[in-house]
This record gives structure tokens, C-alpha cells and sequence, in this order.
């Protein structure tokens, strides 16, 4: 190979690198954007939640301290935690949840680009941070296991679903909180979220 070719080769690497780079240093507006579609999404699947299925509602208390690390590095490999757990329930048995199928889609769509976002982004920081924080990890899963075996319990019911649904739209707008406050993030052209109750 010449000169030209090794200067080619390393002005791409150059550029994927600062390209990479930069999304990273707009990560935490991306996330907000992507949270607050994921919202919108949630509340476009389905309808207002239904009343009947008030007397099956569960409290599943989210680990809030998982998301209160001072380190940035620590709450952007969380979310991206919580991420994967969010997918991977929103991934199956939907059949008895009469959502709008294409509204669930792009939920799920989203959820996997911030999930390959955040993992290009964090990748070198994760080993390091669960190695010191195994404990905030076991706790998202256990909190996600509970969500899991309620749908499984209920046999994946409409109105399991539907308080899952309520139940991801508190966890999203408690990491939108968290990233608002960490980061000091505004987005002016946006409303607020809202809650979900």
C-alpha cells in the first residue's frame, strides 16, 4: 500500500473517531429527545389506562439509587441498563396487549438506537463501573425480574400490560429527571413531560 492509501485509511479513522466523538457529546439531549418520544409512543400504543384494571395495580418501587451516582459515566451506563431491561419486555408475548402495532414498533426502535448509542458511547466505562456498583445493577434486575414475573403471573394479560406501560412511563420520566438534573439539559422547543398518574 502507499503513503496515499495509509493517509486515506487515516483520515477516515479521523473522522469516524470525531464523528463518534461528537454524538457522544450530545448524548444527553439525544436522550432526552429519544425519552420523550418514547413517551409519546407509550401513550399512542394504547388507550387511557383502564379502569377495571385499577384493582390489579402493583407497586414495583423502582431502585432510584441506581440513578444517583455524581458520576456521569455511572448514570449513562444505567440508563443504558434499564434500556435493555425496558426492550427486553416490550420484546414479548404483547398478543393480549392490543397496542398499536406500529406505535410499539417505533417504542422498540428507538429503545435499540439509544441502547447502540449509549453502548458506543460507554463501552469502556461499563466494565469498571459494574465492577464497583454490582449492587445497583442487582437491584435494576431484581426490579425488572419483578415486572417480568407479574406479566408471567398474569399471563401476560391486557391489564399486566397496561400497568407495565404505566410502570415504564414512570422509570422514563424519572431518567429524564435524572438527565435534566445531571446535566442541566433544556430543551426550549419542548414541553414538559408530564406524569403518568
Amino acid at each position: 500500500m502507499n503513503t496515499f492509501g495509509l493517509i486515506q485509511i487515516g483520515l477516515i479513522v479521523l473522522c469516524i473517531t470525531i464523528i463518534s466523538s461528537h454524538q457522544c457529546n450530545h448524548l444527553p439531549l439525544q436522550q432526552r429527545k429519544a425519552i420523550e418520544n418514547s413517551l409519546q409512543l407509550l401513550d399512542k400504543m394504547g388507550e387511557k389506562f383502564p379502569q377495571r384494571c385499577l384493582r390489579e395495580k402493583m407497586s414495583f418501587k423502582f431502585p432510584k439509587q441506581v440513578l444517583k451516582p455524581t458520576q456521569k459515566e455511572a448514570v449513562e451506563v444505567a440508563i443504558e441498563e434499564i434500556f435493555q431491561h425496558i426492550f427486553y419486555i416490550f420484546s414479548k408475548n404483547l398478543t393480549l396487549a392490543a397496542w398499536d402495532g406500529t406505535a410499539l414498533e417505533k417504542f422498540q426502535n428507538g429503545l435499540y438506537h439509544q441502547i447502540e448509542q449509549l453502548e458506543a458511547c460507554v463501552i469502556k466505562k461499563q466494565t469498571h463501573y459494574f465492577r464497583s456498583k454490582e449492587v445497583n445493577r442487582l437491584k435494576l434486575k431484581k426490579y425488572f425480574q419483578k415486572i417480568d414475573c407479574f406479566l408471567k403471573d398474569k399471563q401476560h394479560n391486557l391489564c399486566s400490560w397496561e400497568i407495565s406501560r404505566a410502570e415504564m412511563r414512570r422509570c422514563l420520566q424519572l431518567i429524564d429527571k435524572v438527565i435534566r438534573k445531571l446535566y442541566k439539559v433544556h430543551i426550549f422547543s419542548s414541553p414538559p413531560l408530564m406524569d403518568a398518574n
